[in-house]
């Protein structure tokens, strides 16, 4: 039985992963509420491995890093997921890594990922990592794609197309819910069109 692979994203209504100047957003695009918060806690409560991108990893560390104690980069679920196993797909970092329990994987991300899915006792989950995961959807490794929508448009400031590029999919959907009435969390098996 090999793991399941899940790709969580977070995503403005126009598919923007994040955003820039003259974004004044904030964290979460400044619509996180304590459901969306409780429900990320709670997903990341299981056992599971992380496995990330090495641009994305480098930007993780640099935002915890440069945190206050206060800072939203901060929240509980957020430190759960660094306190998870964690792969590093990368042919440039090297250890040590500022991640608790961080190890680098160098070679091919579909090889390195189908032979993670089958030697894992545990689900597989990747946060971001946008070119990563895109490829590793192209080569039918992505189980579920999990994406968190905020109630924004970020037609001016947003940066990271989540989608760009992308082959095509059709989308089964798995689960959805709004939390604080009006972020949405919709669970996808993806599937290659054509």
């Amino acid at each position: 039985m090999t793991a399941t692979y899940t790709w969580d994203v977070f995503a403005s209504l126009d598919g923007y992963g994040s955003y820039g100047p003259p974004g004044d957003w904030g964290g979460y695009w400044g619509k996180q509420g304590p459901e969306l918060l409780e429900h990320r806690l709670a997903s990341f409560r299981h056992e599971q491995r992380m496995v990330f991108g090495a641009t994305t990893f480098r930007e993780f560390v640099a935002m915890l890093s440069a945190a206050g104690p206060d800072d939203d980069v901060k929240d509980p679920w957020v430190i759960r997921m660094v306190n998870l196993p964690a792969v590093v797909l990368s042919s440039m970092l090297s250890p040590p890594l500022d991640w608790p329990d961080a190890r680098v994987v160098r070679g091919d991300t579909a090889d390195v990922v189908t032979r993670l899915k089958e030697e894992s006792d545990v689900p597989l989950r990747s946060h971001g990592s946008l070119s990563m995961n895109r490829a590793l959807m192209a080569a039918g490794l992505v189980d579920r794609v999990q994406v968190t929508l905020f109630p924004v448009i970020t037609g001016q400031s947003g940066l990271a197309p989540i989608f760009r590029g992308a082959e095509d999919f059709d989308l089964e959907l798995l689960e959805s819910q709004t939390l604080d009435g009006r972020t949405q969390e919709l669970v996808y098996r993806p599937t290659r069109h054509g």
